[in-house]
């Protein structure tokens, strides 16, 4: 049963606990903002925030983030803000090309054109290095041809295809179900060194990056299109005469998933009556839900507008209110990683959090969801979540030399415990997700023409075939 919530979910997260209290110190007993010049008049009396201040406010918070990732980290992978240096994945710049497209839409030309001549003269895949296929497809070919359709740079796409062809050996397996990584530069494949499984949810989740890739480039060796046990590749020429069985059993597999959470994994909590989704274990439901989980009021909205169940909206709003809880009820104003949900009244709150999951990754998931609810419903209740969010990844998270941190303890607003650590998704996400939710311009990227892949790359919806 635990699988159909693994099957939604398309996010992976690494770990690891670093402390520095002397940036602490710096924090302890500050109101530190830099919004102090937005949210104050001249005089110093408060004033109400605009929509276009909260805009500004997210390229602000880029261009911070951008300063330390250019100081420090440049050309690498990840910014470790604190000590100011990097931490290296792949070794492929990570995120940068994760904030490409990020920059095309906040319109931050200089930052894109510097990013730019980088991803002309310095990025190349000939490396001998294992790369894992699920993130480097999210992450790295997904902003490549992103990137490529925003700004129509046939650079992009050449660079999209490289990556592309090298990650192909992973699907030379008996059953089709790709290997989990990729040696870019040998063109080898294995599966992870702990098990000899594929997670369902990376699976499936990549069709979206290759299907693309193929389509763009008109080479069907690209063309993925796979089911648990049943998985194949297909030629240009099966492509039209199978696309209708094969979304419709793809609109089935999602229905059918939706209608499990439902039956299997809802619960609500006590005394606030707090939908959340749990997880199964040896028939059990255990009452915790991860803030990946968070991406599903965005998802089960989108299905809405799109004619799925009305019910579907219903259960978004429900879930959209206990993300909202997850950051509204710590003290720093930000979620944990993970919640534990109380069933019983026994000590007044809804959420609980272990030590273990205190920590705060920068993640993306809420608001990505605000900004789809924001979308469809246009309730600024949803900005303003949004807004709050953004002013405590700035009071906890902002790192004064440049860029923003992971914390280890949201519960604990003097010592938040900062981790040294600034995730590509920070600015390929977060912040995208952000300035889409504040602006008021609904054709940025519109919900009709483009679908966000699992990273926050939007690529065009295809027209139909039918």
């Amino acid at each position: 049963q635990r699988s159909l919530i693994l099957f939604l979910l398309a996010f992976l997260f690494i770990c690891g606990i670093l402390s520095y209290p002397s940036l602490t110190e710096q924090w302890r007993g500050t109101s530190y903002s830099p919004f102090n010049d937005i949210s104050q008049d001249m005089k110093g009396e408060s004033t109400k925030v605009k929509a276009v201040d909260r805009v500004e406010a997210v390229r602000e918070a880029f261009r911070h983030a951008w300063k330390g990732y250019k100081a420090f980290a440049w050309g690498h992978d990840e910014l470790k803000p604190i000590s100011k240096t990097h931490g290296e994945w792949f070794g492929l710049g990570l995120t940068l090309i994760d904030a490409l497209d990020t920059m095309w839409i906040l319109g931050l030309k200089d930052e894109f054109a510097e990013a730019r001549k980088w991803v002309e003269t310095e990025l190349f895949f000939s490396k001998n290095v294992d790369v894992n296929l699920f993130e480097s497809t999210i992450r790295i070919l997904g902003g490549l041809l992103s990137t490529y359709h925003l700004t129509g740079d046939t650079l992009f796409l050449d660079k999209a295809q490289d990556i592309g062809s090298r990650l192909m050996p992973a699907f030379k397996t008996p059953s089709k179900i790709p290997y989990s990584d990729v040696n870019i530069g040998k063109g080898t494949a294995h599966p992870p060194r702990w098990t000899t499984d594929s997670t369902v949810a990376e699976v499936t989740s990549i069709q979206l990056e290759f299907r693309e890739l193929s389509r763009l480039t008109k080479d069907p060796q690209y063309q993925i299109h796979s089911r648990p046990g049943q998985a194949n590749l297909i030629s240009a020429n099966q492509m039209l005469s199978t696309m209708h069985v094969y979304l419709s059993r793809l609109l089935e597999d999602y229905l059918q998933a939706i209608e499990g959470v439902r039956k299997n994994l809802l619960r609500q909590t006590s005394p606030s009556k707090l939908t959340f989704v749990g997880e199964l274990s040896n028939g059990r439901l255990n009452p915790k839900m991860d803030h990946l989980v968070c991406f599903l009021p965005g998802t089960l909205a989108l299905g809405a507008h799109n004619g799925l169940p009305a019910d579907h909206m219903e259960l978004a709003l429900q879930l959209m209110e206990t993300c909202h809880q997850m950051y509204a009820q710590m003290e720093t104003g930000l979620s944990p990683e993970i919640a534990h949900f109380n069933l019983q009244s026994n000590n007044g709150r809804d959420i609980d959090v272990k030590p273990a999951d205190r920590h705060n990754l920068l993640r993306p998931e809420t608001v990505e969801s605000l900004f789809y609810m924001y979308r469809f419903t246009k309730d600024s209740k949803y900005r303003d979540w949004g807004w709050d969010i953004l002013q405590s990844f700035n009071k906890y998270t902002r790192v004064p030399s440049g860029g923003y941190t992971s914390i280890g303890n949201v519960r604990d607003p003097l010592n938040p415990a900062p981790r040294d650590k600034m995730e590509s998704f920070f600015l390929g996400e977060t912040l995208k997700y952000l300035f889409l939710l504040f602006s008021d311009d609904n054709e940025l990227i519109s919900l009709d023409k483009y679908v966000f892949n699992t990273e926050a790359h939007p690529l065009p919806i295809w027209p139909s075939t039918s």
